[in-house]
């Protein structure tokens, strides 16, 4: 028996980052959607052991992998011996700020409590997750969510209506932790508006959103790297009704609120820039599973 998931990306709509927790956590505050984007995980029963294979020779495959420790931790946690071949085809790009590690792990979870019959709710494998990553939590959630705490303190928010994202992520590498350690040091600029952000997600209007979108670890990773500020100035040229840097980066995403302008738009700025670009729609949890989205590269 082989099973197939899908380990959907994520964006922050908006992110603040509030106080180091003795922990060396911080207390975060974000606004998450996920996005039809998806590495594709197949997972098969094995005799022993745990075999991670991927397409993208950039992966780990040991116990540096995300989906590596969920089905390590999921394995020990119910005293399950058989092992497992887990199969991993990359379509969310690394180092990006898309939460691609974190959804595989999560995708891992879910396949696994079905594979083995556990039986867990949504909310125990969110539990479980929490003990993995800090965004593992929300990729096992999906949708649009309030994220507190270090991210695993969930709050279920109005579906977006569908709503084109163009994605573009310039070749470098950010380290999450490298930007917290930066913003530690640093008097942030600007803060989200985070109740107006609520009020419009509530009130599913794409275009107050779109005006909201903050992320203040960009006063970080936009001064390291120009070329952020460059393609969400390209994007706004564009049209779209709004653009922000995800997570730590480096990616910038554009809203937009038709399909021909989000391929017009990711036609350019491809053109102009370097790096992986793709365009794809918000996932809308309890809705229709669509896969439709663009590549061109």
């Amino acid at each position: 028996m082989e099973l197939k998931l899908f380990a959907r990306a994520k964006i922050n709509l908006l992110l603040d980052v509030h106080s180091k927790r003795p922990d060396g956590y911080h207390n975060v505050e974000m606004v998450m959607q996920t996005l039809q984007r998806a590495d594709i995980i197949k997972i098969r029963r094995q005799r022993a052991g745990i075999k991670l294979v991927c397409d993208n020779k950039k992966l780990p495959l040991d116990e540096r992998n995300l989906a590596y420790k969920a089905a390590r931790l999921f394995l020990d946690r119910f005293s399950i011996k058989t092992g497992l071949e887990i199969q991993i085809i990359k379509k969310i790009p690394l180092c990006a700020g898309l939460g691609g590690g974190s959804a595989d792990a999560a995708a891992v979870l879910k396949g696994l409590n079905k594979i083995f019959r556990v039986n867990l709710s949504k909310q125990d494998l969110v539990h479980i997750g929490k003990e993995i990553g800090a965004d593992v939590p929300f990729c096992i959630m999906e949708g649009t969510a309030l994220a507190k705490g270090i991210g695993e303190i969930l709050t279920p928010l109005n579906n977006l209506p569908k709503t084109w994202f163009v994605l573009a992520k310039p070749p470098v590498d950010v380290s999450t932790a490298w930007v917290y350690r930066e913003i530690d040091g640093i008097k942030l600029d600007t803060r989200p508006d985070v109740e107006g952000m609520l009020q419009a997600v509530r009130q599913r209007d794409i275009k107050r959103v779109g005006a909201l979108l903050c992320n203040v670890m960009e006063q970080v990773t936009a001064k390291k790297y120009p070329v952020i500020h460059e393609i969400k100035e390209h994007m706004m040229r564009e049209g779209a009704l709004g653009s922000l840097m995800t997570g730590s980066g480096p990616t910038v995403f554009g809203m937009f609120d038709s399909k021909t302008a989000a391929i017009q738009a990711y036609k350019r700025i491809s053109n102009r820039f370097c790096g992986d670009f793709f365009v794809t729609t918000n996932f809308v949890l309890g809705g229709e599973v669509c896969e439709e989205e663009i590549e061109f590269n």
